[in-house]
């Protein structure tokens, strides 16, 4: 089955699209990847996400019309990517609502009925709310795909994602979590972002603020643990320092919250992907802090700017064979779930007979390359 994955996280800048080609034998799952792409938001949507977003305040009649233009670019982005079997839209996350340990709501708006109208697919959408109705965090749902790509590294290993919000998740035992910032505060002190990590590489690091920023609650906090821009907003770090010497003290903070938890956990592997990937001067203060083998997502023929996209692409194939997506001891959630719901395209609902399957490995993942030779 061919599922299009949709993928908007916290750094809200646009849209994240892959088209797998998912097949299942003998408890194997193999993805092939035929397409991945990105759709930047327009200029004024994406300021009326950031308006949007906490501590920002709006009215209903702001949220109907969010719901509709982010349904509308998804449904844009959909188009572009190419017909597919099935849609995974995750939306845009808005809300995160946590007090204390525990998750009570989130909420990602992007209406899947215009993507539904626009390409006549069923869409597959609201992903997250389940496992939180369940008790569990509502994230980190790469989890579920880190721990089937993790199966083939031999020794402790782990995966992380450097969005707006780093998670990470660790092999065994099997948890995953947000770690703090990745690059959510970089970027809103060098919007739209530090190019190639320029001004991080220029600046110097301020060690009173550092250790400062270093005392927030959160990092105290025992897994699992969820995080966003509720807490680390564009206002929360209030600082008067040269420009290169705060998106310094930022990435270094990224540096050091990750670190920790690899070296917490005895890492000896980590599997790097997300967008600051790009950044070489954050990449190259995480290897100073530990001593784990950085591996990016690539080398697993998993494209690290791309692989939120893959993910939900998986969990559209799951939810349509009838298979729960959530990893308990990751999401804290009483159980795994079917995740979703569903929204019909042009004709009737066709999904495939529910399957009974314990998937434990992925086979390979696989993205044709030039001379269509495939990349394991």
């Amino acid at each position: 089955m061919r599922v299009l994955g949709l993928m908007s996280g916290t750094s809200h800048d646009g849209i994240d699209s892959a088209i797998v080609d998912w097949s299942l034998e003998d408890g194997v799952l193999t993805g092939v990847i035929e397409q991945t792409g990105e759709r930047p938001y327009d200029d004024d949507l994406r300021a009326r996400i950031i308006a949007a977003l906490p501590p920002g305040k709006v009215d209903m009649a702001e949220i109907c019309r969010l719901d509709t233009l982010i349904g509308q670019a998804f449904a844009g982005a959909a188009e572009e990517a190419g017909p597919a079997d099935l849609i995974a839209s995750h939306g845009q996350t808005l809300f995160h609502w946590v007090e204390g340990p525990r998750v009570y709501g989130t909420l990602q708006l992007g209406q899947p009925a215009w993507i539904a109208e626009r390409t006549g697919t069923p869409v597959v959408s609201d992903l997250r709310v389940r496992d939180v109705a369940a008790g569990g965090q509502g994230a980190p749902l790469v989890s579920y795909l880190d721990l089937l790509m993790l199966n083939g590294i031999e020794g402790r290993s782990g995966a992380l994602n450097l969005g707006g919000i780093a998670n990470l998740t660790v092999k065994d035992p099997a948890i995953a979590y947000d770690t703090g910032p990745a690059c959510a505060l970089i970027d809103a002190a060098a919007p739209p972002y530090d190019r190639d990590g320029l001004l991080g590489a220029a600046g110097k690091i301020d060690t009173d603020l550092l250790q400062s920023l270093l005392d927030e609650p959160y990092y105290a906090k025992e897994p699992p643990k969820t995080t966003g821009k509720e807490l680390f907003t564009a206002g929360y770090v209030q600082a008067n320092l040269p420009q290169e010497d705060l998106v310094a003290t930022l990435t270094a903070l990224t540096a050091e919250t990750v670190a920790a938890e690899v070296r917490r956990h005895g890492l000896e592997t980590l599997v790097v992907s997300g967008g600051g990937v790009r950044n070489p001067t954050l990449m190259r203060m995480l290897e100073e802090r530990m001593s784990a083998r950085i591996v990016r997502s690539d080398e697993l023929g998993i494209p690290s700017d791309a692989k939120e996209a893959i993910a939900f692409s998986l969990l559209g194939w799951l939810t349509a064979h009838g298979l729960p997506a959530t990893v308990p001891s990751c999401t804290g959630a009483k159980g795994s779930r079917i995740l979703g719901t569903i929204t019909p395209g042009a004709g009737p609902l066709r999904l495939p007979e529910p399957i009974e399957a314990d998937i434990r490995f992925i086979h390979a993942i696989r993205r044709p390359g030039p001379t269509g030779d495939q990349v394991s």
